[in-house]
């Protein structure tokens, strides 16, 4: 099986990011759905898109969908799929069911049946009445939807946005996966300056500095589908690899700064652990202190949502000094992801664009403030 059906899933709203990346590695995606884009890829390509997809979640090897109306014909299908050229004997089969608008309503039985019919057809090749699961993992993810039957292999593991340099205190709630996003989003390129100067953890200037240097998101982990046996471990190997080499070693740097010394130090930990501390220039300071000299740069930030009992004058304080402070970088770009309605009106001002972004369950919004010299897209 060298050509395969690929999907890769990311947070409602980015969809036209993730797509612009994988054209940027050269697929043509077939279609895109809310979260999800489908695409054709080879068994190399699996390993790339783990180590490389900034704005995905997971990408799963994905079967032709199918129709069900009933739980045996379901049960068929899932039976006929090739599970034993993909599975060894000893493989542990995780399966995951939602289920919407569908004759096949019950997600645990659903599950029940899909396991059943994947140790089912393990029988074909291997002979046995019962199947010990100790070997590799294989999480077999099935939506059912108006009837439809889709049936996925999650290659990553893991979520991707766990790109292993969190040293695990001071986080921020901000995903890396939506930071990638909208660094990407922002336009930036290394030639121009870009700052966070409310950087809590470091996520956005990380992101940033590791797309500014290509360097591949996923170098620092393990992923699941090294572990399946018909994917080869030297395609992982020579992927890593490349990716090594494709990293630039260009001068440019990304400013970050906050004024909570607790946090400020996290960030430090986490650039170093990404291995683009040299890539950052860090410095303790309050927002109402951040200016520029640069002309043309981006602010991409994620201030405080102002959620905790007794902070919300606090925060409506802050936006209106971020109003202030950033009105004064005229040519300068500023993407705010903010996680209330009322931003814009303590700000100060409209945005030129306003994206509604989910960051894990909570819904937010990016308030979009063009420069002078900003293309309108």
């Amino acid at each position: 099986m060298s050509d395969y059906i690929l999907s890769a899933t990311c947070a409602f709203g980015i969809e036209a990011v993730l797509r612009k990346e994988l054209h940027g590695m050269g697929f043509d995606p077939e279609s895109t759905e809310n979260g999800k884009i489908t695409f054709r890829g080879s068994s190399t390509d699996i390993a790339r898109c783990n180590l490389w997809l900034r704005s995905a979640d997971r990408v799963f090897m994905s079967f032709p969908q199918f129709a069900a109306k009933g739980f045996d014909e379901y049960y068929e299908n899932i039976r006929s799929l090739l599970w034993e050229e993909m599975m060894p004997e000893d493989a542990m089969a995780h399966v995951t069911v939602r289920t919407k608008g569908s004759l096949i309503a019950s997600a645990p039985r659903a599950q029940s049946v899909a396991k059943k019919a994947i140790l089912d057809g393990l029988r074909r090749r291997f002979k046995r009445d019962r199947f010990e699961e100790t070997g590799p993992r294989y999480h077999v993810d099935i939506t059912i939807q108006n009837d439809s039957v889709s049936v996925n292999l999650d290659s990553s593991g893991e979520g991707l946005h766990k790109r292993g340099y969190r040293t695990g205190r001071g986080e921020a709630p901000l995903r890396e996966t939506l930071a990638a996003a909208l660094v990407l989003l922002s336009g930036w390129t290394p030639d121009r300056m870009l700052a966070d100067p409310m950087c809590g953890s470091g996520t956005i200037p990380i992101e940033a500095a590791m797309i500014g240097s290509r360097r591949a998101p996923g170098l620092g982990r393990k992923f699941a589908a090294e572990k399946w046996p018909f994917l080869s471990r030297k395609l992982w190997d020579i992927a890593r690899s490349e990716a090594m080499e494709l990293a630039e070693k260009g001068e440019f740097a990304v400013y970050a700064s906050d004024i909570d010394r607790r946090v400020f130090s996290h960030a430090r930990e986490n650039a170093r652990a990404a291995g683009v501390y040299e890539r950052i220039v860090f410095e303790r300071k309050d927002v109402a202190e951040f200016s520029s000299k640069h002309e043309n740069g981006v602010i991409v930030t994620n201030p405080p949502y102002g959620e905790r009992l007794g902070e919300k004058d606090e925060v409506a304080a802050l936006y209106g000094t971020m109003g202030e402070v950033f009105g004064k970088l005229d040519s300068w770009s500023k993407y705010i992801l903010c996680g209330n309605g009322y931003f814009e009106r303590l700000y100060g001002r409209k945005s030129d664009r306003n994206r509604k972004l989910y960051n894990g369950q909570i819904k937010t919004y990016l308030y979009q403030y063009y420069g002078h010299e900003r293309v309108k897209s």
